[in-house]
């Protein structure tokens, strides 16, 4: 049987990138999958017809998940839909890269709100819309684990998001809800490879272990597995992704 099967999944922006590749790998093991956007409809839309197109079951919810009421919709519609929410995926998040000294109030501010933010709005609407025997996954990065110049504000934002999953995962453990983290290392999304240089880009490949950045899919497959019932026994933890970059 599919370790995800007839489960109901939310994927916080997963209108590409990483989130896409989440969305349609539990739809791909018989998970019913909200696609969540705050922007990218079109993209959205055609994660879902991927989805539809393979057999799956998928719709698009648009949220923007640094604003509590648009969150609490997204719990409804999901709700209202397919009649419960078992797994959450916390995937949605912006890095905006700059030295400390030349970070904008702007920039911190738009982290703050979206990364960690957005996270605290989810796991407090998921302390009572998420079904008993649920999953959280939260992201967070590798990059926690190495001293990079220009990533300051952005690994604070997921510095807080891990400590969020630590704290969580005690308080819904009563309801036999398992919250974990994972941390991917340099992905080929664009939200990784914009702006930077080929040099740069295979700079930070040679810091793995198999001489590449990752693959979306890497990523998935280890949330696909924490989103299954084989997992429940791992809580509270933070799982790097990342081929020994760290």
């Amino acid at each position: 049987m599919s370790k995800v099967k007839d489960k109901v999944a939310i994927v916080t922006g997963s209108s590409k990138g990483i989130g896409a590749a989440v969305a349609k790998t539990l739809a791909r093991e018989g998970a019913k999958v909200v696609v969540n956007y705050a922007g990218s409809k079109e993209a959205a839309e055609q994660v879902v017809k991927e989805i539809e197109s393979n057999g799956g079951i998928a719709i698009a919810v648009k949220a923007d998940v640094s604003k509590a009421d648009e969150v609490k919709d997204l719990f409804r519609e999901t709700i209202l839909t397919f009649g419960r929410v078992d797994v959450l995926v916390n995937n949605a998040g912006i890095m905006i890269t700059k030295l400390i000294a030349d970070t904008t109030d702007d920039d911190f501010t738009r982290q703050f709100d979206i990364n960690v933010r957005g996270v605290f709005n989810t796991l407090r609407e998921a302390a009572t819309q998420l079904a008993d025997n649920g999953t959280v996954i939260n992201f967070s990065t590798s990059v926690n684990r190495i001293m990079l110049p220009t990533y300051g504000t952005y690994v604070a934002t997921k510095a807080a998001v891990e400590q969020l999953t630590r704290v969580f995962a005690k308080e819904a453990g009563k309801r036999n809800i398992n919250v974990n983290s994972v941390s991917p290392g340099p992905t080929n999304t664009e939200l990784f490879t914009a702006g930077k240089s080929d040099e740069t880009i295979s700079r930070l490949a040679s810091l793995s272990a198999f001489n590449r950045i990752g693959d979306p899919q890497d990523i998935a497959e280890v949330v696909l597995f924490l989103a299954s019932d084989e997992a429940k026994w791992i809580s509270a933890q933070n799982i790097g992704v990342n081929g020994a970059m760290a």
